[in-house]
C-alpha cells in the first residue's frame, strides 16, 4: 500500500513524465498492460459487436442534471443526434482519463475500487475509483471547464451535475472526502480538487442544495410526475443586439430543440452559439439543427 496522498499527486505525475523515473515498487509492464486493456475495453464499448444500447434510466452519474433534462431523458423524448466530431471528442476524452489513472499508478499512488457499483436510494452508478483512499472522479475538460476545477468554483457553477454525481459515490462509500482529478485537454495542465464534506464550503453547499439522499428521493418522484414546465436556465441577452442566447447548460443539452422549437444556431469561430430569439442576424453561417 502506498503512503502517498492526493496532496502531492499532481507534482508526482509531473515529476514522472519529466524524468521518466519510476519507483521500484511499481510493476511497469503490468501497468502498461492494464492501461492497454482499459483502452481496449473503451473501444469495445464503442465498436464491439456486443455493445449495449444506452438505457435511459436514472443513474448516479446523471442525478445532478436539471429536473427538466432528467424527465425528458427518462421518458424517451427525442434527442439531437450527436455530431461525429463530438463523438470523437468523447472518445479521446475517455482515453485521456484512462491515461491519467495510468500516470497516477506509475507515480506511485494507489488506485482502488475502479468502477465499483454504488447505490443511493436504489439508484445505481459506477464510481471511477479511489485515489489514495479518496473517492475520485476523473475528468477531461475544456480550458473553460478546467478552470472551475483549478479555481475550486465547481460548487458554484455546475450545469452538468458533477457535484451530485461524486457526492453520491462518496455517500454510498460512507466517505467524507471526494475529489476530481482533471486535465485541460487543450494544454495538458492537471489539477486535483478535493472537498471535505465536513468542511465549511461543502456544508454551505449542502445547506443550500440539500443532501444527496434528498436529491435522489426527489428525482425518483420527479419522473412519475408531468414534465416540469420551467426551463432549466433562462436565455441571456447578447449585448445590445436584442438576441437571446442559450445559457451554457442549455447549449450542450440534447433536448434544447424540445424546449425551444424555434431555436436557431450559428457557427462562430470559437464554437456554435444558439439563440431562442434573433432580432439582429449574426453575420456567420447558420447551422442546420435537427427537427
Amino acid at each position: 500500500m502506498s503512503n502517498k496522498t492526493t496532496e502531492t499527486l499532481i507534482e508526482d505525475i509531473y515529476a514522472l513524465v519529466s524524468t521518466k523515473e519510476v519507483d521500484e515498487s511499481v510493476d511497469v509492464e503490468a501497468e502498461i498492460e492494464k492501461f492497454g486493456e482499459a483502452v481496449k475495453d473503451l473501444m469495445r464499448t464503442e465498436f464491439g459487436r456486443d455493445r449495449k444500447e444506452d438505457k435511459r434510466t436514472l443513474r448516479l452519474s446523471n442525478i445532478g442534471r436539471t429536473d427538466k433534462y432528467l424527465w425528458n431523458h427518462v421518458h424517451g423524448t427525442e434527442k439531437e443526434e450527436i455530431q461525429p466530431n463530438v463523438f470523437v471528442k468523447f472518445m479521446y476524452g475517455h482515453v485521456v482519463e484512462e491515461l491519467l489513472l495510468f500516470l497516477t499508478r506509475m507515480a506511485g499512488h494507489e488506485v482502488t475500487d475502479e468502477q465499483k457499483v454504488c447505490n443511493v436510494e436504489g439508484i445505481l452508478g459506477h464510481m471511477d475509483c479511489k485515489i489514495d483512499g479518496v473517492v475520485t472522479d476523473v475528468k477531461s475538460a475544456s480550458s473553460y471547464g478546467f478552470k472551475k476545477f483549478k479555481e475550486g468554483n465547481i460548487l458554484n457553477e455546475d450545469p452538468f451535475g458533477y457535484v451530485d454525481q461524486i457526492r453520491a459515490y462518496a455517500h454510498s462509500e460512507n466517505a467524507r472526502e471526494f475529489g476530481w482529478l482533471a486535465i485541460d485537454k487543450t494544454n495538458g495542465h492537471l489539477t486535483f480538487l478535493k472537498y471535505d464534506m465536513d468542511g465549511p464550503e461543502y456544508q454551505a453547499y449542502e445547506k443550500f442544495n440539500g443532501t444527496v439522499v434528498e436529491r435522489a428521493k426527489h428525482v425518483k418522484k420527479l419522473i412519475e410526475q408531468p414534465e416540469p414546465s420551467v426551463v432549466c436556465y433562462a436565455p441571456q441577452p447578447e449585448g445590445k443586439s436584442g438576441n437571446l442566447k442559450l445559457a451554457v447548460g442549455c447549449s450542450y443539452c440534447q433536448f434544447k430543440k424540445h424546449c425551444y422549437p424555434e431555436l436557431r444556431g450559428f457557427a462562430y469561430s470559437y464554437g456554435p452559439k444558439f439563440f431562442s430569439k434573433v432580432v439582429k442576424e449574426p453575420q456567420v453561417q447558420e447551422l442546420k439543427l435537427d427537427g
